[in-house]
């Protein structure tokens, strides 16, 4: 196995760490007065360090010629679970509304799936860069929300915090990348069997 899979496997891995970490979040004191922030600080640097690893294997692979099938698998569903995972975790805390992570995650089932019948058809959808946008935004949200959320420093914004504002604009990246996908890639639906 080669250095970016390696990478890629080692994101897969702190997912665990980052769900036990805010799962913590609900056992009030086990840190002291200042349980919460120092859960979230921690879980938001792991996400950092994990989310960081996205750039770093892609890199590190098309640098040196490391590109495998393995990576290509690999490398959007580590992507999938560490953004996923932690939006599940953040609903659970009343963070933000179930809806936005319903929209996030059926965004990337609906793509997957188009993908699946693009390869029925012999056609490889290329990524596109809107896509890439969309999972930058997304993590930007998780970590807006780790640091600034219900419970953060700054005050609401008609009604809702700097975090929910955030997880509103990447549902709506989403969304918008998603319609990216089905417009440029609607021939394949269509032209199914």
């Amino acid at each position: 196995m080669n250095l970016p899979n390696k990478i890629t496997l080692s994101r897969i891995a702190l997912i665990p760490i980052i769900v036990v970490l805010l799962s913590l979040r609900n056992m009030t004191g086990i840190f002291g007065a200042n349980s919460v922030l120092i859960i979230n600080i921690a879980s938001a640097v792991i996400f950092a360090i994990a989310s960081l690893t996205d750039g770093i294997d892609g890199h590190i692979a098309r640098k040196y010629n490391l590109v495998t099938d393995l990576g290509k698998f690999l490398d959007p569903i580590a992507d999938k679970l560490l953004v996923a995972a932690a939006m599940i975790c953040l609903v659970e805390l009343q963070e933000f509304p179930a809806w936005m992570a319903i929209v996030i995650i059926a965004r990337e089932f609906i793509v997957t799936g188009l993908r699946i019948v693009a390869i029925g058809q012999g056609i490889v959808m290329a990524a596109e860069m809107t896509g890439k946008i969309k999972t930058v935004v997304q993590i930007i949200a998780v970590l807006t929300v780790l640091f600034f959320g219900n419970n953060g420093p700054l005050k609401p914004l008609f009604g809702f915090s700097l975090g929910w504002w955030s997880m509103l604009i990447a549902s709506l990246f989403t969304i918008y990348s998603g319609y990216v996908y089905l417009a440029k890639n609607w021939k394949l639906v269509v032209n199914s069997k």
